[in-house]
Formats: C-alpha cells, structure tokens, sequence
C-alpha cells in the first residue's frame, strides 16, 4: 500500500521571537524541517536526492512560506495553508492529494529527533489497527494533549490541555501528533471536525474520539525515548534539542571506533564520516561534509569545513581548515589556516601561523639517515 507522509510546517513560531519561520530555525546547523524531511524519505526507501519520480512527501506550509520552499530541495508536494486554524485544518489543506487507498503518516516539521524507525513502528501498526497514534509518557505532561484511556485500557479520546480538567490533567502520557492512519478514513474523519473547543481550531487528534465512536480500532504506540518527540517551540528548547543531537552525534562517534576527549564538547554541523583509532580533543567543530581517515588526531579547537584528512594526520591545536586536502601522515599547525583549495600531499607539514589558499604542498621527502665513514 502506498504510504503517503504528511508534514505540518505552517506555524508561525511566535515564542521563537523571530522573522525566521520556526521551521527553519536549526539543529546541527540544518533546518528542523529538513531533519524530519530525512527521517520521511527514509522511511519511503528514498535516496538523500530523490528523482523526479520518486513517491513524495508532502508538506503543508503557511508564515513564510516562500522562504521555507526556497531552502529545501527535496522533492515534495507543497501545499499553502493561508489561515492557520489548527493541525486538522492543516492536514485537510492537502486532501486532494490524499488516495483512500494510502497509508497517510502525519509528522511535524519542529521534531528534527523523529527517527525513521519509529516512524515505521506507526505505520506498521495500522496492520492489526485503524488509526495509530504515537504518545509518550512524561513526568510533566504540561502542554500536552493527554490520552484518555477507558477502564478497559483502549483509548477513547485526546482531550488537548486548555481543554482537560483536572482529573485529566493528571494523566502522564501524552500525544506527540504523529499517527498513521487510511486515507478513506481521514478524509472522512476530516469532514467531520469542529471547531467547538476552546482554542477555536480545527484538532487532528478529535479523528481519534471520531473513530472510537464508529467503532474502529485505534492503538498507541509509545515512544520511549521522549527527547525524540520533543517539540521546540522557543530558543531554550531549541537548545536543549542542539545539545541533545550532539550527544547522540558523539555516541555514533565513539561506537564506530573514535575517541573523544569529552563527548559534550565537539560539534558536529553536518556529515563526519571516520575511520578507526582517531582522537579528537576538545571545541573542535565540524561542518559540512568532512572525511578522517583512521589514526587521524585533532587537537583542541580545530574548526574544520568541508575538508578531506587522510591517514595518521596531525591536526594541531586552533588549526582552521576550509575545503582543503589534507594527506597521509601530515602535520597542519597549531594556530594554521588551510583555506579553500589547500592541498597537502602526503608527509608535508604546516607549521604554526601559517595561511595556505589555492596552493599546493608537495609531498615531504623523507630524510635518509646519516652515515659517518672514517
């Protein structure tokens, strides 16, 4: 059956206290959108770069809107929400491009942690259900539409904060926003919202009471990692969120066989790719798309762009390289800057204070030893 992603990108943001639409605000230096645009294409099977007839995605957008379609290239369906009236108001924008035949996945352009993986568990989960619903259990659910569950353990309803009492407030799992569910349903489920609530707004999750009603089966599944179905809303959690990907950036690190001086100080703002046996010391940045090779070490605050370092390499301390090549066994600093189109070849060394653009270093000669004849 096909599936059908859906992301909710038209939020203004106003907390974000910015003329940037939230969505583009970013972790690891890339736009929240486009982490959750990942995480959709590889859950579709596709290529970082799908082709024109690749299955899309679709992205519902609104404040900003050009702005937003000008920095993503995927190829995705766009679909303008002019009012924002709430997230079913969002997602019935895009009805026409909805078959009843397909799986629809509704995701949110502000959870740049969304996994692939879990995003799966949702949509495998309509084999043996109607409507799935991601939720998550926190032990300060403020803010949060709860998941009202009968005696019996089924889920009834989601009754959004602003409109729980307080037995309901109590309740400690949450709705993240993401389910899957057939398009025939939703589009009939859609038809039927109102916006007869305090908010004034049209709720995706009223599908939820809609379909229990009409005795369908409706099933959560629990995310237990809660960091990655956290929202942002504000730059504090925007922060939290950054630190929160770095971790995980410096955990993939060290499994694949690097280490790291201190895993809460390297930033990675881009693609890293290692070999084994490398070091890498404190502050250092990484951004863009940079290769080491094994037994390469970085020392303290190194700040390296888009650049290529090949096997036991020795990058010295506050050493800035941009864009350059750096061979096998060579030395670079400290307190060196190799700028675009830098290339040392194998054995050279950059000594400290030193700036090199559009130059190429031969490769050192190797000194033979000194023989004394009497």
């Amino acid at each position: 059956m096909k599936l059908l992603p859906i992301i909710l990108a038209a939020g203004k943001g106003t907390r974000m206290v910015s003329e940037y639409p939230k969505v583009l605000h970013t972790i690891g230096a890339q736009p929240m959108l486009q982490h959750v645009i990942t995480s959709c294409n590889s859950l579709l099977g596709m290529d970082a770069e799908p082709s024109k007839d690749s299955s899309k995605l679709i992205i519902v957008y609104g404040h900003g809107g050009e702005e937003v379609k000008a920095s993503i290239n995927n190829n995705v369906d766009w679909v303008l929400q002019t009012e924002q009236k709430g997230t079913g108001h969002a997602v019935d924008q895009a009805r026409h491009l909805i078959d009843d035949d397909s799986h629809v996945l509704i995701a949110y352009g502000d959870t740049p942690l969304i996994k692939a993986t879990t995003l799966q568990s949702l949509v495998s989960g309509l084999a043996d259900a109607d409507l799935t619903v991601l939720t998550t259990v926190l032990d300060n659910p403020t803010g949060y539409g709860r998941i009202v569950r009968n005696e019996h353990g089924s889920i009834e309803c989601i009754t959004e904060e602003k409109d729980a009492d307080i037995a309901t407030k109590k309740i400690t799992e949450v709705n993240t926003g993401f389910i899957a569910v057939g398009g025939k349903n939703l589009k009939h489920w859609l038809s039927q919202l109102s916006p007869d609530n305090s908010q004034g707004e049209y709720y995706l999750t009223d599908c939820i009471a809609l379909a229990v009603a009409q005795g369908k089966k409706v099933v959560a599944v629990i995310c237990d990692d809660a960091m990655e179905v956290q929202g942002v809303n504000n730059r504090i959690q925007q922060a939290k969120l950054e630190r929160e990907y770095q971790r995980r950036q410096a955990e993939k690190l060290m499994l694949a066989g690097v280490s790291l001086a201190d895993p809460a100080r390297i930033d990675i703002r881009g693609n890293l790719q290692t070999g084994k046996d490398i070091f890498i010391d404190v502050n250092t940045v990484f951004i863009g798309n940079t290769t080491l090779g094994n037994n390469v070490i970085i020392e303290s605050g190194c700040v390296i762009t888009d650049s290529h370092i090949e096997d036991n390499a020795r990058i010295k301390a506050n050493s800035v390289l941009e864009n350059a090549y750096v061979g096998k066994h060579c030395e670079v600093g400290p307190f060196a800057r190799l700028r675009p189109d830098a290339i040392l070849k194998d054995h050279a060394k950059v000594g400290n204070f030193v700036e090199i653009k559009k130059s190429i270093i031969g490769a050192r000669q190797q000194s033979k030893p000194f023989v004394l004849y009497w």
